[in-house]
């Protein structure tokens, strides 16, 4: 989890992320997952990619798995962001209703760079 830099005035709050300045990455593609029924999302690891996921509305878990260990995350403020390394599977779950995820990536989409099947990612793990 990172702090992500705020301001605020009597005007309301103002949340920055530069990429290279506040994240160890350029970034390159920007998307938000939003008006998520009861199901989850992700499911998957990346071979390549690097994310920062915010809560901009609502709350919503995270679950990363490197394939030993498992630990969850939930993002419920639009100032706390969760930087997610290449390597792990990620779930997202447990939407609020309004609920806003916004993720920064360091890459535009590349479905090789997908694993989405757990079995292949275990195996890519050596585990």
């Amino acid at each position: 989890m990172i702090e992500i830099r705020r301001f605020s005035d009597n005007r309301g709050y103002l949340s920055v992320v530069e990429g290279e300045v506040d994240i160890p990455f350029e970034i390159k593609r920007i998307y938000y997952l939003y008006m998520v029924p009861e199901a989850s999302r992700g499911s998957h690891a990346h071979k390549q990619l690097y994310q920062l996921m915010i809560a901009t509305s609502g709350s919503v878990h995270v679950t990363l798995d490197d394939g030993r260990n498992k630990k969850t995350f939930v993002l419920d403020k639009p100032w706390k962001g969760l930087l997610v390394a290449p390597g792990l599977w990620r779930t997202l779950d447990d939407f609020s209703g309004g609920a806003v995820c916004l993720v920064l990536a360091n890459n535009k989409y590349d479905a090789e760079d997908y694993i989405r099947d757990y079995n292949d990612f275990l195996k890519y793990k050596g585990l």
